[in-house]
């Protein structure tokens, strides 16, 4: 075969697809522990402007990083918490503030050229353009979220808001699993037939769970409601603590009252495990030995271990290192719920008539 025809050959462009949405994939997953690194260090607000040219280039001269530790003096978080914060303590936060954006706008280019590539020499199949035009256009505006999210902090609090964070975290999430359905898509399968008619339905909810659940994560973060209440099973002394609706209107405990959210997150939690417990033992009973029902079990070990990150991640009193392989597992998880998920539908088919380079 021809250089040319290998060129337009839907097998192929499967795989170098597959590739490239696998790099995205790994950029995207260390851009989120960066974030996560970026949280715990109190580096989020750092850098007060938002210069998504001009910002690549980080302060090259003494008076530049003068300048930006001036700009960050002005903040209520340097004037209420890090007053009197020598430079070089500023660039430490800084850098860490800088990275994530610089990975951010890496990501971005990682996705973007190609995707121009890829759609100019004909190799996308036309079904998958615009869903990867979405993820392109969330990209976007994933970027002006994290600056938003940013503006939070800048005025009136001494840190961002957690309800920003939370969509933040999320977003980059549904990126990410927006991206791995896309690359399970173009895989092969086998032709093992679904345990029950609702196996299928059953990965879409614990998949919507996962993202419920890190969303409620962000919350936790956002509150730093992980360090307030460091015991496990029993929170502050018991099963269901005291005090968990002190707020009004009753909603907002849910997103603003730090006990109330970090016992909705372990609940939460204990209830995705159950989930995903009783899909792993519907389908083992079902249809044991099919590759659907590996799959279920290699899920529930995979939330079992996320689970016990999490206990000793609160148990440790949440030590940075902890923190990130618990956020790092949650992506873990939420991609293998996705590709689980995505195993019920099946490979896209291949297209009929091989696309040609565009005009």
């Amino acid at each position: 075969m021809s250089q040319s025809q290998s060129a337009y050959d839907p097998d192929a462009n499967r795989v170098a697809i597959r590739i490239w949405l696998g790099i995205v994939s790994l950029a995207i997953f260390a851009l989120v522990i960066v974030g996560g690194a970026t949280r715990l260090t109190d580096s989020g607000l750092s850098i007060t402007e938002w210069k998504p040219i001009h910002g690549v280039i980080p302060p090259l001269s003494e008076a530049q990083w003068e300048a930006e530790l001036e700009l960050y003096r002005q903040i209520p978080e340097y004037q209420q918490i890090n007053k009197g914060m020598s430079l070089a303590e500023f660039k430490y936060i800084y850098w860490w503030e800088w990275a994530h954006r610089l990975l951010a706008r890496g990501v971005g280019v990682l996705f973007a050229v190609p995707l121009l590539v890829f759609w100019f020499s004909g190799r996308i199949e036309r079904r998958l353009r615009w869903p990867l035009v979405v993820i392109l256009a969330l990209g976007g505006l994933q970027g002006f979220i994290g600056w938003w999210m940013v503006t939070s902090g800048l005025v009136d609090r001494v840190d961002v808001s957690q309800y920003r964070l939370a969509t933040h975290l999320t977003l980059a999430c549904v990126i990410f699993a927006a991206i791995v359905w896309v690359s399970r898509g173009l895989a092969v399968y086998s032709d093992d037939p679904p345990p029950s008619s609702g196996s299928a339905n059953a990965a879409a909810i614990i998949t919507i769970m996962v993202l419920v659940q890190i969303y409620l994560g962000g919350l936790v973060a956002g509150l730093d409601a992980g360090l307030a209440y460091n015991s496990w099973p029993l929170m502050d002394g018991a099963l269901v603590p005291s005090n968990l609706f002190t707020m009004h209107p009753v909603l907002v405990n849910f997103f603003e009252n730090a006990k109330t959210v970090q016992f909705t997150h372990r609940v939460f939690g204990y209830l995705l495990w159950l989930a995903v417990l009783a899909h792993m033992i519907a389908s083992l009973a079902r249809a044991p030995g099919t590759t659907h029902a590996r799959r279920t079990v290699v899920l529930f070990v995979l939330v079992t271990l996320q689970a016990a990150i999490g206990i000793s991640t609160l148990l440790l009193q949440v030590p940075v290192s902890w923190a990130l392989a618990h956020q790092g597992m949650a992506l873990v998880v939420l991609a293998f719920a996705v590709a689980h998920w995505r195993a019920f539908r099946g490979s896209y088919s291949l297209p009929e008539t091989v696309l040609r380079p565009a005009v």
